[in-house]
């Protein structure tokens, strides 16, 4: 720089006046302190060879070499702000060994899941490989090149070695060396004679020691025998002789003043039981009056005797059905036991005097309800899941009954017969309703389809299924007989016209209880101002039907309420049935 600096004097100076270029004296001469601070003084404008002149003092200069130096990516950064190399990318980590990876996590790698080598092989040897792989289970081994291995060691294979070597690992492509023991191979019969029409055999010969008629021995006969009776008993059903049917009678005055029995009407109660009208005006039950309890286990159904309504009749998973008072003392007036599992479902006819009861045993049994004897049984060999006597009062002697063979079964109580069978649906049929004045019945069914039927006829009239469509395993009908309400198991209860095309009420659509996976019945008030169901959870829930609005909700049962029924002669009077075994009455 200070040689620089001094360019323009320096320059100047060199030219003599008289053109001839002085020689210097090899002796220098001392630099006085002018000379020294000479750098630091300001350059004369007058030479302008200076004056254009700019000092950098750090020029971009292009290395001769490549650069060596190259960006470093830590290997826990998330995101990369500029396209990297393959060589930055896959360059060692810097910094220090980590000591605790294992050997796998140190290897190499140019991939996620290790190391990719190139492998110079045409596409030919590759799918031969392949091929041979997967049809003879054996191929050439490609770790190994060839190169390393002595040749008396052979090639090396991967897969079914021994098979490899007893071929001498010919591929697909190559066929494979005759093996030692082809001259063994079976003989056939052979008469390839066109014109010997009968004894003509072509390639389907016989072999020459093939015995044609092949009868079992005696001892291979008595093994064949043991064996058919084995499986003719495992799938054999077995008969279960009916236990001993009996009837307990819990009260002492079975019969009053005057001779009738339990099952005439009281007069004493206040209200007029042999009505057939409805109260004029329903209201909410408010308070818990009468609990019965009897009952072991789960109650499955309850039903009231017919028009009156002053008994009960609950059916439990303690395969006992009982008879209870509902009004005066409310005791329990007879127990009727004759299943071996429990009973799923009660039904009386018109009159109350008989009901029918259907059991997990497989058995209908059809009783007396006044001296508790069976008078007769019927067995489908399938589990009746629900059972309805035919209402007509000349058809008192049949009754349906759904069961978990998909059909529904009629049967003639005087002779003991099916007399008709309805067989169209697709899963185990759960309800039975009647409607159209007796000339119709529905049922539903686990193949989430609801199917209108006319009586007798074996062909579904009307078949209702939608996508949208849930199981619906408890259905009532409403009492002026123009609606069906339909417990669906998507938590909601579904509405369908009873008459003509049985459409279903999309406005009317009653949530907010939790029903998935159970039964629990529904049931109107007598005027059809309110709707009341059970749910899982033990809750009895009260909507109004004009509105589908929810009126009321409280805790009915410490498990599933499983049935609700609504008193058809009371205002208010309502009884709750629940799986913790008992029936709890609310007014």
């Amino acid at each position: 720089m200070l040689h620089l600096q001094g360019y323009g004097s320096s320059a100047s100076d060199s030219e003599p006046e008289d053109g001839k270029s002085k020689v210097e004296s090899p002796q220098t001469e001392p630099t006085s302190s002018a000379d020294a601070t000479a750098h630091l003084k300001p350059v004369d404008s007058k030479y302008s060879v200076v004056k254009s002149l700019e000092i950098c003092a750090a020029p971009l200069v292009v290395p001769m070499g490549q650069s060596e130096v190259s960006r470093a990516l830590a290997p826990t950064i998330n995101e990369v702000n500029y396209n990297p190399r393959y060589e930055e990318l896959f360059a060692p980590v810097a910094g220090p060994e980590n000591p605790f990876l294992t050997q796998q996590m140190k290897a190499q790698k140019n991939m996620l899941t290790g190391f990719v080598e190139n492998a110079h092989i045409s596409d030919f040897q590759f799918e031969n490989q392949r091929k041979t792989f997967h049809s003879y289970g054996y191929a050439m081994d490609p770790s190994v090149d060839g190169k390393g291995t002595a040749p008396e060691e052979g090639p090396s294979y991967v897969g079914h070695l021994q098979a490899a070597y007893d071929t001498d690992g010919a591929t697909v492509f190559e066929s494979a060396k005759a093996k030692a023991n082809a001259g063994e191979k079976r003989k056939r019969v052979k008469n390839d004679d066109p014109e010997d029409v009968e004894g003509f055999l072509g390639p389907w010969g016989k072999y020459e020691d093939e015995e044609t008629v092949a009868r079992p021995s005696e001892k291979e006969r008595a093994e064949i025998e043991e064996m058919m009776a084995k499986k003719h008993r495992r799938h054999k059903v077995k008969e279960d002789k009916p236990i001993e049917e009996k009837s307990i009678l819990h009260i002492k005055d079975a019969f009053d003043y005057q001779g009738r029995s339990f099952l005439h009407p009281p007069h004493d109660v206040g209200v007029n039981l042999r009505k057939a009208g409805a109260p004029d005006r329903c209201f909410l039950p408010k308070a818990h009056i009468h609990t019965w309890t009897g009952h072991t286990k789960g109650i499955s159904a309850i039903r009231w005797f017919p028009v009156s309504a002053h008994l009960l009749l609950s059916c439990s998973m303690d395969a006992r059905v009982k008879l209870w008072e509902v009004y005066n003392e409310r005791r329990c007036v007879r127990t009727y036991s004759g299943h071996r599992q429990a009973v799923r479902d009660v039904s009386f006819n018109n009159k109350g005097e008989r009901f029918i009861s259907a059991g997990y045993d497989r058995y209908l049994k059809l009783w007396d309800t006044e001296t508790g004897d069976v008078i007769s049984r019927f067995n489908s060999r399938k589990i009746p899941f629900c059972v309805k006597f035919h209402p007509d009062f000349n058809k008192q002697h049949l009754f349906v009954a759904g069961t978990s063979d998909k059909k529904i079964i009629c049967w003639d109580t005087r002779t003991g017969e099916v007399v008709q069978e309805y067989d169209r649906h697709l899963g185990a049929v759960n309800t039975i309703t009647f409607v159209d004045e007796n000339r119709r019945f529905v049922t539903t069914s686990d193949d989430k389809s609801l199917r209108v039927w006319e009586w007798d006829i074996p062909v579904d009239m009307k078949y209702i299924a939608d996508p949208t469509m849930h199981s619906m395993p408890a259905v009532t009908l409403a009492p002026n007989g123009k609606w069906l309400a339909c417990q669906s198991l998507d938590n909601k209860i579904v509405i369908f016209s009873a008459i003509n095309r049985f459409k279903m009420n999309r406005k009317k659509t009653f949530t907010g209880h939790m029903v998935s996976g159970y039964a629990c019945n529904l049931d109107f008030s007598p005027d059809m101002s309110y709707l009341v169901s059970g749910d899982g959870d033990g809750k009895c829930y009260i909507w109004d039907w004009k509105t589908t609005k929810l009126y009321k909700k409280w805790q009915a049962h410490d498990n599933v309420c499983i049935a609700t029924l609504w008193h058809p002669h009371e205002a208010s009077k309502l009884v709750t049935a629940g799986w913790d075994g008992v029936i709890k009455y609310w007014d």
